[in-house]
């Protein structure tokens, strides 16, 4: 057993970080302010303050960083901070277009002033319905029409005495016929007094009943006049058009006058030029479609079918086209809007069109339908999405690019059944000024990049967030006051200084790494709400370390069920551990276990078997198509690091194969080359090796031991399965020596190994992992260029060469043993 001096052997104090007691001057929380400002992320803050600042196209900002960083609130805090509340954007209104109702036309507003537009618009509408019934039931208006209808009656009257002049004395007469919605003159026999039509006067003719001279004289006479009579009936239709028009003038001027008495107010409210144009347009419409409007007043008509009675049009429908759609109303809002959109679809971000049904089951749309989303919403100000969330969504991704590209955007319905269901709406795009923040992952923004052009046009600010920040006397005074921060915000016990320094710890072992304290302050904000259950359980007033490590350990029993039935079967021997005795090629190796949430490490054996060949170094996992692509690799090195010691001066000839026992999942990663490296060197040595050491750490092809990740998990893994055994004292894990930085061991190993019943020991290279695990001397090459005598190189060295020296024998007996062959004589060649 290697002695505890050893030089190799970590000290208890390295074993974990400990913030010292100078640095925490407090008794509790509530000896510190709360913190206000952002901790821990200077590079990503000023990323994101020069993306603010830059007033120009394309500088959106791209936040990355690993999710639970807060990179949210972070950004919603920066944006409140910097947020011009003297700068608020226009209102948005969509109105009609009157002559191109497919293209409704934008209207822009000061702030507040859409609403105001609306509610004017629509004031001026209920006068409308109001007044123009009774303008066209007031006094002056019957008068104007009597006027106009005494005058046409004058002339008809006139008219119809020039034909009685021409017919006095003729034995004819003028009758009216009602032709339609005029009256037709016609000239008639007149009989004893009585108007007779020609027809019936024929067959008073036939009878003998009237002399037919007389009724030839009187057709005579009749046709004579038909066709002045015919002159004059062109005429009353053109007097009757003439009529019709001077009735709608009348009608048409008096409800332009009403209609602008009533605007003038609006007009002087609202003076930009788009605006009376509108109002202009709006006008003119309303008298082109005045029927409807005089329509209103009046209560049922009757329809087609005798006895129906059809009601007159409603004023929702008449007055529908002059309705406002207030897309944005920023009346309310102070300075640029910061809108975070959490549901990215395409109806969310860009807005929509809808559509209704009608009575007859057909759909139909207009500009009243036109709907905003929060992309049109933020316009002036700042829109914040998650890019993951917006790239699965269909359309949006797309539709983003080309709106920051272009600067303004067009709202329509996605649709990818557009070709059967298009609104037919065009509405006229509008301007954007809108700076957009995405969160993504680094990973997704590296992909981003590579494969799409248009992201360094429109993202020219990356804000890249870290995972966790040097451990300073400032860092831990701001943890300490985020703590105090969390405390107030939620109602939380305060923490004395040994519940700051436990939570300061948990930090730091999530960073990985003894002088870095983690920033994923979500995650740190949920341990304090847990470890004040604890503590409120318990009925302390005060959240203290034990109330901290007690909701540490509690989070882990939630999620550790699989590493303890691992563990079980582990103490109940059926997978093949052993913590005590020494066995020739086989090591325990560490493997580490990701449930997501969770991280653990267990022991793994692992074998290695030699014997004469030239096959080299077999693995065995990536001939079963079980290896990963860095384990192959691993695995390769270790042939480089035989070439480089063992064959300068010989030939490397050997057949190893090397195996994860009772590994029947897939296999990845290169932590455990040395332990392979270990177990081949005691296959050719024929020295066994100490199975109550696990080993973990990768090699290079010079044998220096590289670090690898997730070493607390393992050494814990390792402890808990000795634990268990029942500890010895002898048994501890071998780690790679840049990896002593990142341990931050549970209090209960940590204990084990003050006690000396655990030990743990930081490597290197491989020639000091070989001599605690086999107790021997690797031994250095002389300047012989041999190894010296009872050394581990030595034995392999001596291994290599005697199967390199029994290969060549071998070769040799079987060329001996083959008969030789017979000589043929040439055959003769034959002429021909």
């Amino acid at each position: 057993m290697v002695k505890k001096n050893d030089t190799c052997e970590v000290p208890v104090e390295k074993l974990k970080w400990t913030p010292d007691s100078k640095q925490l001057p407090f008794k509790t929380t509530d000896d510190l302010d709360p913190q206000n400002e952002i901790i821990g992320q200077r590079r990503g803050v000023e990323a994101f303050r020069f993306g603010m600042g830059m007033i120009k196209q394309g500088y959106n900002i791209f936040v990355t960083g690993e999710p639970g960083l807060g990179r949210l609130s972070t950004v919603r805090r920066l944006l409140e901070e910097m947020t011009d509340n003297d700068q608020t954007p226009c209102d948005l209104c969509y109105v009609n277009n009157f002559k191109q109702p497919e293209a409704p036309i934008m209207l822009r507003f000061k702030p507040g002033e859409g609403e105001r537009f609306k509610k004017d618009i629509q004031n001026f509408l209920d006068v409308i319905k109001r007044e123009a019934p009774q303008l066209f039931e007031s006094e002056e208006y019957i008068n104007r029409k009597n006027q106009i209808a005494e005058a046409h009656e004058k002339k008809v009257m006139s008219f119809y005495k020039a034909i009685e002049d021409q017919v006095k004395d003729t034995g004819l007469v003028v009758v009216r016929m009602q032709m339609g919605p005029i009256q037709r003159p016609d000239v008639v026999p007149l009989v004893d007094g009585e108007p007779k039509r020609m027809i019936e006067l024929e067959e008073l003719v036939e009878h003998g009943r009237f002399p037919r001279d007389e009724f030839e004289r009187l057709r005579d006479k009749r046709l004579e006049l038909k066709e002045e009579i015919d002159q004059i009936v062109q005429e009353l239709k053109t007097l009757q058009k003439e009529v019709g028009e001077k009735h709608e003038e009348v009608d048409r001027l008096m409800f332009m006058a009403l209609a602008q008495d009533f605007m003038k107010p609006l007009r002087k409210k609202h003076e930009d030029d788009k605006v009376l144009q509108f109002l202009d347009s709006m006008l003119e419409n309303m008298v082109e479609d005045l029927e409807a409007i005089k329509g209103l007043g009046g209560g049922a008509k009757q329809g087609p079918i005798p006895g129906l009675m059809l009601p007159g049009p409603s004023p929702q429908m008449v007055f529908h086209p002059y309705q406002v759609n207030l897309l944005v109303d920023n009346s309310e809002t102070e300075g640029a809007p910061v809108i975070v959109e959490s549901y990215p679809t395409y109806r969310n971000l860009f807005g929509s069109i809808e559509r209704v049904m009608d009575r007859n089951g057909g759909w139909h749309t207009d500009y009243t339908k036109i709907k905003a989303g929060s992309f049109v919403k933020a316009n002036g100000g700042y829109l914040v999405i998650n890019l993951m969330d917006a790239i699965m969504e269909p359309g949006v991704w797309q539709t983003l690019k080309r709106a920051l590209k272009t600067e303004e955007i067009e709202i329509e319905t996605f649709d990818p059944y557009y070709f059967i269901s298009a609104t037919g709406l065009k509405p006229e795009p509008i301007k954007m000024e809108v700076k957009v923040v995405v969160l993504g992952s680094p990973y997704l923004y590296t992909l981003l990049k590579h494969y799409d052009e248009d992201v360094p046009k429109i993202f020219k600010v990356r804000a890249d967030y870290e995972s966790s920040m040097d451990i300073t006397d400032e860092s831990m005074r701001q943890v300490a006051r985020f703590i105090r921060k969390e405390i107030d915000k939620n109602g939380l016990k305060p923490f004395d200084v040994g519940g700051v320094a436990a939570v300061m710890e948990e930090a730091v072992r999530w960073s990985g790494r003894q002088e870095k304290i983690s920033t994923a302050f979500p995650a740190m904000a949920d341990l304090l709400s847990e470890a004040n259950f604890f503590a409120g359980r318990a009925g302390a007033e005060v959240v203290t370390g034990d109330h901290v490590k007690e909701a540490v350990q509690a989070k882990i029993y939630r999620a550790n069920q699989v590493e303890e039935r691992i563990q079980e079967m582990i103490d109940r021997g059926s997978l093949f551990v052993d913590t005590d005795g020494e066995v020739v090629g086989q090591v325990n190796g560490l493997a580490v276990y990701s449930l997501g949430d969770y991280m653990f490490g267990k022991p793994a054996r692992i074998t290695a078997v030699t014997a004469l060949g030239k096959e080299g170094i077999i693995n065995i996992e990536r001939e079963a198509d079980m290896s990963g692509p860095t384990h192959n690799k691993g695995m390769l090195i270790l042939s480089g690091f035989l070439r480089s010691r063992f064959a300068q001066d010989k030939p490397l000839s050997l057949a190893a194969s090397i195996a994860f026992e009772q590994s029947y999942g897939g296999i990845d990663g290169d932590s455990a080359s040395s332990t392979e490296l270990y177990a081949l060197l005691s296959s050719l040595s024929g020295q066994p090796l100490r199975q109550y050491v696990a080993v973990t750490g990768s090699v290079n092809q010079y044998g220096e031991v590289q670090p690898i990740g997730g070493v607390n998990q393992k050494i814990e893994g390792f402890y808990l399965c000795c634990k268990n055994a029942g500890l010895t004292g002898k048994q501890g894990v071998m780690i790679p020596y840049p990896n002593v930085k990142d341990l931050m061991l549970r209090e209960e190993v940590i204990e084990a190994v003050k006690a000396g019943k655990f030990h743990v020991w930081a490597v290197k290279n491989i020639d000091q992992g070989i001599e605690i695990l086999t107790g021997i001397k690797a031994g250095e090459r002389t300047k012989s260029g041999a190894y010296p005598k009872n050394t581990i190189n030595r034995m392999v060295d001596d291994k290599l060469k005697g199967l390199a020296d029994k290969l060549i024998a071998y070769g040799k007996d079987e060329n001996d043993k083959k008969p030789a062959r017979k000589k043929s004589a040439p055959k003769k060649k034959s002429a021909k």
